[in-house]
Order: C-alpha cells, then sequence, then structure tokens
C-alpha cells in the first residue's frame, strides 16, 4: 500500500443533528466519471471534495469509471477487470469498465456512455444507502442511473454541473449528428428536472440555464475551487522543473493541460513562432504524449525553435511546474460557448503567477481573469496578439509581479477550498435534513448558512 492510500476507519454513521434539524454525519455518494489517480479536469476536484468530507467525519464512496482521461485508454493496473473497489484516504472507490477508445466516434461514444451507465449502476447498489448522491455532468447519460437510484434510496440529488452539453460540444464541433444531439438535448432536460438541486460553478451556467426554464431556486452556484495551501507560491529560480528542463535564467511561458479542440493550443506554437527573435524566452506546453505528438508535427513544420513539449509529471511536482513560469497560458477557440471555464484558471492564480488568457472576450473565462485582478485578456486564436501580450509582459515584469500578487489574493479570498467544502456541506446538511424532517427555524438557518468569502484584502494597484 502506498503512502496515499493510508486507510482510514469509516466514521459511525449518525444522524443525530448537529444543530436543530442537520444531521451531524451523512453518508455521501459521489458519481463521477472521473476521479483520482487522473491528474486533470474534475477528477482532482471530486478527489479534494471527497476526501474533505470524510475529514470532516462523513462517510464517502464514489462511483466511478476505471482510470482512462487524458489518454483515454484504461491505466494499466485497471486493465482486464469489470469492477474494482479500493479505499484511498477513507473513501471507498468501486469503479467499472467502460467501454474506451483513443478517438471516440458516435458509436464508440454511445458504447462509452451505455457502459458506464449500465455498470456503474451496479456499482452503486453495493454499499450502504446514502443520504444524498451528488453527481457531475459530463457524463450526462449518468442522470439517468441517479435518477433511479435517487427513486431507490429516497434520496435528494444533487447536479454539479462542470459543464452545459451537449450546447457546448455541438458549438465546437465535437457532435454533428442531428440524432444524437437531441438525444442529449432530451438527457439534458431530464437531468436538470430530476436533479433536488443544481450547483453551477460559474453565474454564465445560471443565465443559460435560466434560458431553458430551468428556476432560479434550483440552482446554486458554487465555484470550482483550488488548494491554496498545495498550489501555492514557490521560488522560481531554485526549481527543479527549471533545472531538469534547461531553464535556468530564462522566461518561461507555460501551458499545462488538456490539449483538445476547445484549446486552440496551435495559436500558442505560432506565437511562439514571432518571438523566436528573444533569445532567453522559451514556451514550454505540458499536457498528454499523445496529443504533444500532433504538436510537435506543426513545431517542425514552421521550424520553431523555442518550444519545449513535456508529458504529464504527477500532481505532487505541479506547484513545482506551474512556479518555474514567468506567464501561465489559457487559451481557447473563438466558438467555444461563452460559459465554459477552464479549471485551470483557479490554479493558475493560487500559483502567484500572472495569467494571459486568449479566450472569448465577453466569455465567463475572460470575466473570471478581469474580475480576479491578475491577468490580462487577449483575442483568441490569434498568434499575432498573443505574441504582443506576451512581449509586452516579458518587457514589463513589475506588470508580472503585480498580476501574480493581485492573482494569488484573489484565489486565497474567492476560491479556497474550505470555503467549496463549507458550502458544498451545508447544501447536502439542508437537503438531507429537508427530507427527513421539518424545515429548520430562521435563526438555525442563519446559524449554518453558507460562509461568506474572506473580506476583501488590500490589492495594489494594477492592471484590471
Amino acid at each position: 500500500m502506498s503512502s496515499d492510500e493510508i486507510r482510514v476507519s469509516s466514521p459511525q454513521h449518525d444522524l443525530s443533528v448537529v444543530s436543530e434539524g442537520y444531521p451531524a454525519s451523512m453518508r455521501i455518494l459521489i458519481y463521477s466519471y472521473n476521479y483520482h489517480p487522473e491528474p486533470i479536469g474534475i477528477a482532482p476536484l471530486m478527489t479534494e471534495l471527497a476526501e474533505g468530507l470524510v475529514q470532516r467525519g462523513h462517510e464517502v464512496r464514489v462511483v466511478t469509471a476505471m482510470p482512462n482521461y487524458p489518454e483515454r485508454q484504461i491505466y494499466p493496473a485497471y486493465r482486464g477487470k469489470r469492477y474494482h473497489t479500493e479505499e484511498r484516504n477513507g473513501v471507498t472507490i468501486q469503479r467499472c469498465y467502460v467501454w474506451i477508445r483513443p478517438n471516440p466516434g458516435l458509436l464508440t461514444r454511445v458504447l462509452l456512455d451505455g457502459s458506464f451507465v449500465g455498470l456503474s449502476f451496479t456499482q452503486a447498489l453495493q454499499g450502504w444507502r446514502p443520504d444524498i448522491i451528488l453527481y457531475t455532468s459530463p457524463s450526462l447519460p449518468a442522470s439517468v442511473s441517479v435518477a433511479l437510484l435517487k427513486l431507490l434510496y429516497r434520496c435528494p440529488t444533487v447536479l454539479n454541473l462542470q459543464d452545459i452539453l451537449p450546447e457546448a460540444a455541438v458549438q465546437t464541433g465535437l457532435i454533428t449528428n442531428r440524432l444524437a444531439i437531441r438525444l442529449f438535448e432530451a438527457l439534458e432536460k431530464f437531468a436538470y428536472a430530476t436533479a433536488t438541486e443544481i450547483s453551477v460553478i460559474a453565474e454564465g451556467f445560471r443565465k443559460n440555464l435560466l434560458k431553458k426554464g430551468v428556476p432560479d431556486s434550483k440552482m446554486k452556484n458554487i465555484s470550482n475551487w483550488v488548494d491554496v495551501n498545495f498550489i501555492r507560491p514557490l521560488d522560481k529560480y531554485d526549481n527543479a522543473f527549471r533545472t531538469a528542463n534547461g531553464l535556468d535564467n530564462k522566461f518561461v511561458v507555460l501551458y499545462s493541460g488538456n490539449i483538445a479542440r476547445t484549446q486552440g493550443i496551435r495559436s500558442i506554437i505560432r506565437a511562439a513562432a514571432k518571438l523566436q527573435h528573444i533569445e532567453d524566452m522559451v514556451f514550454v506546453i505540458v499536457g498528454e504524449e499523445g496529443q504533444l505528438a500532433d504538436l510537435d508535427q506543426l513545431r517542425q513544420s514552421i521550424g520553431v525553435h523555442n518550444v519545449l513539449l513535456r508529458p504529464f509529471a504527477p500532481r505532487e511536482k505541479l506547484p513545482e511546474m506551474l512556479a518555474a513560469a514567468d506567464v501561465g497560458l489559457i487559451t481557447q477557440k473563438r466558438n467555444v460557448v461563452g460559459f465554459n471555464m477552464p479549471s485551470k484558471t483557479q490554479v493558475l492564480l493560487a500559483s502567484g503567477r500572472p495569467i494571459l488568457a486568449a479566450v472569448p472576450t465577453h466569455g465567463t473565462a475572460a470575466q473570471a481573469v478581469r474580475a480576479s485582478g491578475g491577468g490580462l485578456v487577449v483575442e483568441p486564436e490569434s498568434p499575432n496578439e498573443l505574441a504582443k501580450a506576451i512581449q509586452h509582459l516579458y518587457e514589463h515584469p513589475e506588470i508580472c509581479e503585480q498580476l501574480g500578487k493581485q492573482g494569488r489574493i484573489h484565489a486565497l479570498n474567492e476560491y479556497s477550498f474550505e470555503q467549496a467544502l463549507n458550502r458544498y456541506e451545508n447544501l447536502f446538511r439542508r437537503l438531507v435534513s429537508e427530507q427527513e424532517g421539518p424545515s429548520l427555524s430562521p435563526e438555525v438557518s442563519a446559524q449554518l448558512a453558507p460562509i461568506d468569502p474572506l473580506p476583501n484584502a488590500q490589492i495594489p494597484p494594477g492592471i484590471h
């Protein structure tokens, strides 16, 4: 057993109340396609949430797929299994096989979703009855399994909306088949209708759902978070990532994350080509190896020599890698829907490094970066504009320093994990209480209301 898989005994299930009407300990089922050890996307978020709830004294089990992201291949240690159950940091993890292929078409996508819906439902039945179920979207088809579990277990459900499908997939060309689009639209309506409550990660999500007839009273804004103690400003120059990759005394422009259709990563390569005359500037792109191979072909075809392509490292090395950067990049394509909110936004802010976001200027991501005071926004898919902004930051290190400091303060104020955990815990307690007994008195409700953000810290003047 590795050091990060220490078994923690489950607390005695206790529905006694913290105060009048609120359960002290809950049994919480998290239904998420992605989970540890997958390194990016929603997997780290759900892992932190599950383990944080365990630390608060709750019992948590997670129903998830065999790990396969971002390679879209089941990890070697999990191959050849239909089901697998393990325990990590007090969380019971119940995995199931999924039909996954590296480049899924419509048929393989149907097989993927179908295998997860059917096999995960069987896993969800193996264990104690939950008091509440949290499930994430994607995947939308899982809403069918969760709706059945809601009836069987007679418990409330919370839909954690990380992306709005099929709208996002249609606009980026991931789904073009009309029948598939209609099917996913029906699933979307079903998911919203059957959830007891919906947690949305940004205001743009709420506005989108309001236009689709979802009652405002059914939605609650809970932003994605970052562990500000784990992701934190570290020394830029006494840095093992820089040393290992020959980056000492370089101005490092970093992109780390998924490399997919929505990201527009090729603009980074083309922007780098325009800045090759700056000898001490290096672009570093960290991603999945198969995706990096395509970028390397582009790099070679246009003769770019200032781009370094590196595969993902273990998550524990993430803070050091982020600290190696002078600038952190967020990129999206022009046609990405406005409500899309990259999870790397909070991570970059917490790292204390300035953000340069080449994203739709009126979208949720642009609004978040501007509101943080921790970065600049430029036109997406424009290598010229991206190169100009990078050179501006290179020539003005004092702006980089200001942006980095302001971003870190904003992350502490708005995106700390403890705040998000408080909000989810209070939401769960309220819904469980409403399911099992009379509503609380106004006095008790006020005492257990979600904790407000920290008071605004003094932020030095800078670019907004």
